[in-house]
């Protein structure tokens, strides 16, 4: 079995090589010559996959190890027979860790506590509905927003979006969708930024093309918003220099990018590859994660809590390293700026998750204890 994958899958060969031959590529140059002869084809999001990739090839089964499939035509490959599989919920906890990480450091500066500030989630699956249950342990107020669970569920506690706007924090959780009741292409536009509470910190982890850049800026330049965070920009790689300098925080579509989450989605194409064909699946991701660098935290001060929380996340994950990473790409000739921020992307360090490090608290603080749990931390007390 000759299998084709991104070379950005953590492990792939490792893990596939097990049931087939495995040839690594850059996703960006996946090409109908390099698949033709493949029986399986592993991608990430930056592969479109697609009847003139798969044309005539022999390809049996696609994966992509991503939670969206935007990028897949999964109605061709349902008219050729091919299986396919993907990976929701695998970097859902990553993104929102990113998202606890963000509001942690515009807090610190903007001054904004963020206890009792309200918060508005557009897109409540796999990775919304685990940022409002940080955002809660924050003790946030959160305000929901999923037209389609409203419609599958009746849940009075999604709510029609004009209701989001007075929020102090929007952030964005939905897929990219270009038409249909439920279109959310430029869903973040003109319209909406001029809604917003003035001050309100905006925030996009989603996809680059659910926000309008040019309403953005504008928004930006008329001092309406209190600070935006970007992960996902509109014609990645070749993003907005104007943009870029304009943000509070830039990163390069890395949010869900913790070496937990990109393990968790191939091992889940593993399995479901080995479903298709009707092999055994003898991998599991604790045969590819190694020691966490930051086992332990010991906090035994005094001091505000919001602070204490913010420099125990940074021990973790350094968000505004991968800022100042980000904006790199500004000192970059512009010829050079797109394999820059793939490569951003490609070489991006080992991040691991919250559940990995145990905070070690001297003492009682018991509200400081009941939000590292919330966030995803195990907590003891010495």
């Amino acid at each position: 079995m000759k299998i084709v994958a991104d070379e950005n899958i953590p492990f792939v060969k490792e893990c596939f090589s097990s049931v087939g031959q495995v040839e690594v590529a850059s996703g960006r140059a996946m090409s109908r010559e390099m698949v033709a002869g493949a029986d399986v084809l592993l991608v990430r999001s930056i592969t479109p996959v697609n009847r003139e990739l798969l044309e005539s090839s022999s390809v049996k089964f696609v994966g992509t190890a991503t939670i969206g499939f935007e990028h897949i035509d999964v109605e061709y490959l349902k008219e050729k027979g091919i299986g396919f599989a993907s990976a929701p919920g695998s970097n859902a906890n990553s993104v929102a860790e990113y998202i606890i990480a963000a509001m942690l450091s515009v807090g610190r500066k903007k001054k904004i506590q963020l206890e009792s500030k309200s918060i508005g989630i557009i897109g409540v699956g796999n990775v919304g509905s685990k940022v409002e249950k940080k955002a809660r342990a924050l003790g946030m107020k959160v305000l929901l927003n999923d037209p389609p669970l409203k419609r599958e569920s009746g849940d009075a506690k999604y709510l029609e979006l004009e209701e989001l706007f007075g929020c102090d924090f929007v952030t964005l959780h939905t897929p990219l969708t270009h038409e249909g009741q439920d279109k959310t292409s430029h869903l973040a536009g003109k319209k909406f930024f001029e809604s917003l509470k003035d001050g309100c910190v905006f925030m996009n982890t989603a996809r680059g093309g659910v926000t309008d850049t040019a309403a953005l800026k504008s928004a930006m330049k008329n001092g309406t918003l209190g600070g935006v965070v970007l992960d996902v920009w509109e014609n990645e790689p070749n993003i907005d220099m104007e943009l870029l300098r304009m943000v509070d925080l830039s990163t390069p579509h890395i949010a869900g990018y913790s070496f937990d989450g990109k393990v968790a989605g191939m091992v889940m194409i593993y399995e479901a590859m080995c479903k298709h064909f009707g092999i055994e699946a003898n991998k599991k991701a604790r045969d590819f994660l190694p020691e966490p660098e930051v086992p332990e935290i010991k906090v035994d001060c005094d001091g505000d809590e919001q602070e204490i929380l913010h420099q125990i996340v940074q021990q973790v994950y350094v968000i505004n390293r991968d800022d100042f990473n980000t904006r790199e790409i500004a000192t970059i000739e512009e010829k050079g700026r797109g394999k820059f921020f793939d490569d951003l992307r490609k070489n991006y360090s080992v991040r691991r998750e919250f559940q990995n490090t145990e905070v070690i608290l001297a003492g009682s603080y018991d509200s400081l204890a009941a939000k590292l749990a919330g966030i995803g931390f195990k907590v003891t007390n010495a």
